[in-house]
């Protein structure tokens, strides 16, 4: 197994694959095997802990709910993690050669190339976007054979308005009305980048002296993963240590009900999930969401059948723990603020090529988006492109 970054989207079926018989290795950089140190039993305990709620309130069509697996399961599957550094050639299987190139999407992401007698493919995974103040650009690349490309946001462009001026905007107008400003966000590298925004705006009193508040223990760990892998980010380990101090953590679940019972006060409150799917972030919706004093912001993608993706379509009420919560908060986006590139980045990227591919297979996106961005690297760069289809084989000899 070649895993290109931590994200859960990524990882998360590694320990349910190792649970029914997978024993081979786990290739991935040692950012992204600490990462999913504490992000696969986050995911094992999550699932635990709803299958308990859903076997509680009987409200699961299974009887009983069972979780996909367990934190043992997810501790199991780690005994099987090889990490391998950075843009060093690597035998991975017999005759074929691995390289974990920087992309630049969270800690530790890498695109992945492979050679096998003398021809290359190369998996982009999830990239980042050029000129981050927090990550290092995506590794250059000038040639592959094949490449697999992510098309996340291949069919639009990333709002170009500074981020930390749209971010003053919502938090001021939302605690000028006595609201609280709700961000759902992913706790590997957006949590980070968001309260790194929160705090210079804080100091350079561009918004109010509100409190801060980091409402998942997962993006706390994965803050102290930071600190010690500081070679793999912009972050001196004083900018860190500067953001970490800024901002009040919200570690047990008692102490994160009472920030959604008790404390009406206008605040930030960032916890996880990025697309609401789970966590603690659901109580705060249910508490939050239906006042219209504040402001509930998404600062990623949002898939389509999330519940992220469902209020920024204008759902009057989302569906969370069996039951229907209001929506009358206002609901905004910042997709500036988005660890993917847009489609304009990911040409940028692309024309860096010395020599087109073979092939490029464009995955990884909604079905508009994919198609989109073939027929601009179809049109721009007069490339072979395809979108797969599910289960679609093709062969490369």
């Amino acid at each position: 197994m070649l895993l290109t970054h931590a994200h859960i989207d990524h990882s998360g079926y590694l320990p349910l694959l190792v649970k029914n018989g997978f024993r081979g290795p786990v290739y991935c950089t040692e950012a992204t095997r600490d990462l999913c140190g504490i992000l696969l039993p986050d995911s094992g305990h999550l699932q635990e802990r709803d299958a308990e709620y859903a076997n509680r309130h009987h409200f699961s069509k299974h009887d009983p709910a069972l979780p996909l697996y367990t934190v043992a399961d997810a501790q199991a599957a780690l005994e099987y993690f090889r990490p391998l550094p950075f843009r060093q050639s690597i035998s991975v299987v017999d005759g074929i050669e691995a390289t974990f190139l920087y992309a630049g999407h969270i800690l530790g992401a890498a695109m992945i190339s492979l050679r096998q007698s003398g021809a290359t493919i190369l998996f982009s995974g999830d990239l980042g976007r050029p000129n981050s103040h927090l990550l290092y650009d995506p590794d250059a690349v000038e040639f592959a054979d094949y490449l697999v490309l992510e098309s996340t946001y291949g069919n639009r462009r990333h709002d170009a308005r500074d981020v930390g001026e749209v971010l003053a905007e919502i938090v001021s107008r939302t605690a000028a009305r006595g609201g609280t400003v709700v961000i759902p966000s992913f706790a590997v590298g957006r949590a980070q980048d968001v309260l790194i925004h929160l705090v210079r705006l804080k100091r350079e009193r561009r918004i109010p002296d509100l409190p801060l508040f980091l409402d998942s223990p997962l993006a706390i760990d994965a803050s102290e993963i930071f600190r010690r892998h500081v070679g793999d980010h912009k972050l001196t380990t004083a900018e860190a240590r500067e953001t970490l101090g800024a901002v009040r953590y919200v570690h047990g679940a008692e102490e994160s009900k009472a920030l959604s019972v008790s404390n009406k006060v206008p605040k930030v409150i960032v916890s996880a999930s990025g697309m609401a799917t789970g966590g603690r972030v659901l109580h705060h919706l249910k508490s939050y969401a239906p006042d219209p004093r504040n402001t509930i912001l998404f600062v990623g993608f949002q898939a389509g059948g999330t519940r992220g993706a469902a209020m920024l379509s204008g759902a009057p009420s989302i569906k969370i723990h069996g039951g229907y919560t209001p929506v009358r908060a206002t609901v905004a986006a910042l997709h500036a603020m988005s660890a993917h590139p847009d489609a304009d980045e990911i040409l940028g990227w692309l024309k860096r090529f010395k020599k087109a591919p073979r092939m490029t297979f464009i995955t990884h996106g909604e079905p508009d988006a994919s198609d989109a961005l073939r027929l601009r690297i179809s049109e721009t760069l007069g490339w072979p492109c395809a979108v797969p289809e599910y289960r679609q084989e093709f062969d490369l000899a």
